[in-house]
């Protein structure tokens, strides 16, 4: 027995994708359940209209919502606008003008973490191969102690061995 999917027209698509966009920023699960459409569908027509570059929020008001992707294509398309589009353009999207330039700088400061990173690698790697040098030498240091132990009382022992034991006199 075979199932036919459902199909659904292009401006029924369009008309629940805009409920998931800004301003709404409904989320998956209540538009599916207003609109009857499986809440997979959903996710499947936002996945298609993200990857065609529209916003799409995961579905809270406020900018924790919005994937790393979104808030790229936020900074993006703001980068070139003046105050008063950049601010149309946060109230049409239901975000805050400080939340983009919190998005913004955290994209300046994209390359510089990995390098920042490499750094505290950098530093993590010398303390460890400083500590393993430190090891070595108390390690040698304790080598040589025991050495030089074993030495003196395999000397004792011949020393008695040939002198005769003083403990029984």
């Amino acid at each position: 027995m075979e199932v036919n999917p459902v199909k659904y027209s292009d401006e029924r698509r369009k008309a629940v994708i805009a409920k998931l966009a800004p301003p709404h920023n409904r989320t998956v699960k209540e538009v599916a359940e207003e609109e009857g459409i499986s809440a997979p569908t959903i996710y499947n027509w936002r996945k298609e209209a993200r990857e065609r570059g529209e916003l799409l929020p995961g579905g809270s008001s406020g900018p924790e919502g919005w994937t790393a992707r979104d808030k790229f294509a936020a900074v993006l398309e703001t980068a070139s606008m003046n105050e008063a589009e950049r601010s149309a353009y946060c109230r049409k999207r239901g975000i805050y003008v400080e939340d983009l330039a919190a998005w913004r700088r955290a994209c300046e400061k994209a390359n510089d973490w990995a390098e920042e990173r490499n750094k505290q690698l950098a530093d993590a790697d010398r303390q460890k191969k400083r500590r393993i040098r430190e090891l070595e030498r108390e390690l040698h240091r304790k080598e040589k102690a025991l050495a030089e132990t074993a030495a003196l009382l395999t000397l004792s022992k011949k020393a008695r061995a040939i002198w005769g034991d003083d403990e029984d006199a």
